[in-house]
């Protein structure tokens, strides 16, 4: 049909013949392809389909409520067949599904949340020197060590940090890009530093607690602590 269209009216050479449907029709039927120029004729004349004006009517329906009601535009195609339902429109759900899908329409989908505590089985963990009793006579007594997250334009941001549960401060702490033994690791060797440029050189009787996340077991980390004399702890609760 498309053929048909593309060529009828056509030309062959400056004082050739002029392509019509019926000799086109003619020559597609010698190769194989069988149309009646009738056929033809009632393809282009034929008006559009009871589906495409009812999938017309429905988009039209949900592109309005879009554009005047923005929170349209976070729902999903049940929701908006609700919607639409309670507005008067007489529409099937599988056909709102549909006609989103094609459209490109969908809503806004859950995020998925960061699981920061992935504890390794096979790692040997420290003993809870704590016991969750979160207090300490004196500075650098007893550190608390954990990292949380933030999503950023170019993705997630997990901070590090520890703190001096004594003074209730924040000690030491790493942002990256990755939840890794790096990242914690770079953490407590902020806090090492920063005690030390304060005068602090003896850490051995400081208690570093955290949770049973896979990056505070790592050997690399408790190898980290042993070289300074801090004792790891992690909690036995909740982990």
């Amino acid at each position: 049909m498309e053929f048909i269209r593309t060529h009828q009216g056509h030309r062959v050479g400056a004082d050739g013949l002029i392509w019509g449907v019926d000799s086109m029709c003619a020559v597609l039927g010698e190769h194989g392809i069988r149309i009646a120029p009738s056929t033809y004729y009632e393809h282009i004349n034929r008006g559009p389909s009871a589906r495409m004006l009812a999938d017309a009517h429905v988009i039209d329906a949900i592109f309005t409520l879009r554009r005047e009601r923005p929170l349209m535009r976070v729902l999903g195609s049940r929701k908006t067949w609700i919607v639409l339902r309670s507005n008067g429109i007489d529409v099937a759900r599988c056909t709102v599904e549909r006609v989103m899908r094609e459209m490109g329409w969908r809503g806004a989908s859950k995020k998925k949340r960061v699981r920061t505590t992935i504890p390794e089985p096979s790692a040997e963990r420290p003993a809870d020197l704590v016991d969750r009793q979160f207090y300490a006579s004196a500075p650098n007594r007893l550190w608390v060590a954990d990292f949380t997250y933030c999503r950023t334009a170019s993705g997630w941001a997990y901070t590090a940090f520890v703190i001096d549960v004594f003074a209730r401060k924040i000690v030491g702490w790493k942002v990256a890009s990755e939840m890794t033994v790096n990242l914690v690791t770079d953490a407590i060797n902020n806090a090492i530093d920063n005690r030390k440029r304060c005068g602090v050189v003896d850490l051995t009787k400081l208690v570093h607690h955290s949770d049973a996340g896979s990056q505070y077991t790592a050997i690399v980390f408790g190898q980290r602590l042993a070289e300074e004399g801090i004792a790891a702890s992690i909690g036995s609760v909740g982990d």
